[in-house]
């Protein structure tokens, strides 16, 4: 696995320090897969090298590119791959799970190593990381916390460019039922609760 620590050591040096996108999540998110890919039939070292590389382009969510991180994640991840000892299928499985991994493009990875990647990148979106990390990224976007006259989105639809909690019900609650392995439902329906948990918490605070 040397190659493993030569790309996470590169990575480590590239990534940005976004609080949300940073070297921290990206070795959640390999823990994350590590126990998903103990049982599935997967190639562990093209999972990994996915996960080491599919933030390597981040751009910010105000940034208009935003949606194109995860397709330039990937021609930048083909690059580096070239420079190992993979193989051009090797490249291309691992390009594709990264392109398509994004909850933004919408997509069904084809691969098991792309489901893995999307998988462990979806648990760190959720649970009490996942909290954190979608104040973290409302924070540095200057979006208030919630919509004064309906804050838990009873009556109009979810607006998570203007409204930070509008991101549980635009996004974070429907992520458990996207999952692709059973080892990532499970985990996603543990982590959900948390949300839920929080939410009602929240909505406690807010009305007395």
């Amino acid at each position: 696995m040397k190659d493993i620590d030569s790309i996470k050591y590169k990575v480590k040096k590239i990534m940005d320090n976004d609080s949300a996108h940073d070297f921290e999540h990206v070795m959640r998110v390999y823990k994350n897969a590590q126990k998903i890919c103990k049982k599935e039939k997967a190639n562990e070292k093209l999972v990994l090298c996915a996960v080491l590389l599919h933030d390597i382009v981040s751009y910010s969510k105000s940034d208009k590119r935003s949606k194109l991180s995860s397709i330039h994640s990937a021609k930048k991840a083909e690059q580096i791959l070239k420079k190992y000892n993979f193989s051009k299928n090797e490249i291309i499985i691992v390009s594709e799970a990264i392109r398509d991994h994004s909850f933004s493009q919408n997509k069904k990875p084809l691969t098991i190593e792309g489901k893995i990647l999307q998988d462990a990148d979806r648990l760190d979106a959720i649970g009490a990381i996942g909290i954190a990390r979608v104040f973290a990224t409302g924070g540095s976007l200057k979006r208030p916390f919630y919509n004064f006259n309906d804050p838990f989105c009873k009556t109009r639809s979810p607006d998570d460019k203007t409204w930070i909690v509008d991101h549980f019900y635009q996004k974070l609650l429907k992520l458990d039922s996207l999952m692709n392995t059973k080892s990532g439902r499970i985990e996603a329906k543990k982590r959900t609760k948390v949300l839920r948990e929080f939410l009602k918490q929240f909505r406690k605070e807010i009305s007395t």
